[in-house]
């Protein structure tokens, strides 16, 4: 079976820089030829994992322990400090509230922006942009500058749109705990439908019940390295175990 993701060895460190409290102190310090200091900061550390297609993979970790940076990694926004990644196929991603969407753009303006960013041709767009509409919900709106949506508006607009460019890998972030139940659960039920297509899915969520309900398998991250890999069920009842309260 073919991989949808490889993930070899990777790391990720950034470089956060300490500057002066104050103006003195900092021209106290030029003057010395002593300038704000660089410390490293590791994200992720020696990450090896493979996804193949059709597979859909939960990430679960406490916060800070490098999910939403493993997902940023494979939608290509940072690359890795060492290591190799590959994912195969249109990828769409959903990894934070209106991201890729212009404020002063109306909703079917951003629309086709984004659809050209997850590489459709206008003509494709076209032919999609009525059962976007129709999914997101917000009809009425579709006219309004996007700085004017509520969240919960952006964030349907932009599950729509991803879901609607029918993706070969779905990069998903939190987004499914936002919005009513309803359209919660009209997403799940395209999750769903994903699924039986074979589209690969990649998910991160601190809501266990999501997480349980939608992946075949989990990884676990735990102080930036991946501390379990394996059946969701399995990977859930350990991740809850050791963060029960100790009697």
């Amino acid at each position: 079976m073919t991989n949808s993701i490889e993930v070899e060895n990777v790391s990720k460190t950034f470089r956060v820089m300490h500057r002066e409290a104050s103006v003195k102190a900092a021209a106290f310090k030029w003057l010395r030829f002593q300038f704000a200091r660089a410390e490293e900061f590791v994200a992720l550390h020696d990450i090896s994992f493979t996804v193949p297609r059709g597979q859909t993979v939960g990430v679960i970790g406490s916060n800070g322990s490098g999910k939403s940076t493993l997902l940023a990694l494979l939608a290509r926004i940072y690359r890795p400090t060492t290591g190799h990644i590959t994912v195969r196929g249109r990828v769409a991603t959903l990894l934070e509230l209106g991201a890729g969407f212009h404020p002063e753009f109306t909703g079917i303006e951003n629309v086709f922006l984004n659809g050209v960013i997850l590489g459709l041709d206008r003509a494709e767009i076209e032919r999609r942009l009525p059962a976007i509409i129709d999914f997101a919900e917000i009809g009425e709106f579709m006219d309004t500058k996007v700085k004017h949506f509520s969240s919960g508006m952006i964030t349907r607009l932009g599950f729509s749109v991803a879901v609607h460019v029918e993706p070969d890998v779905l990069l998903v972030d939190e987004v499914l705990a936002v919005g009513d139940v309803q359209f919660q659960e009209k997403c799940y039920a395209k999750i769903e439908e994903f699924k039986q297509r074979g589209v690969t899915i990649f998910f991160v969520s601190h809501d266990m019940r999501a997480i349980a309900r939608v992946s075949d398998r989990v990884l676990w991250l735990d102080n930036h390295a991946l501390r379990a890999d394996g059946p969701a069920a399995k990977v859930i009842e350990e991740y809850d175990s050791s963060h029960q309260p100790d009697h």
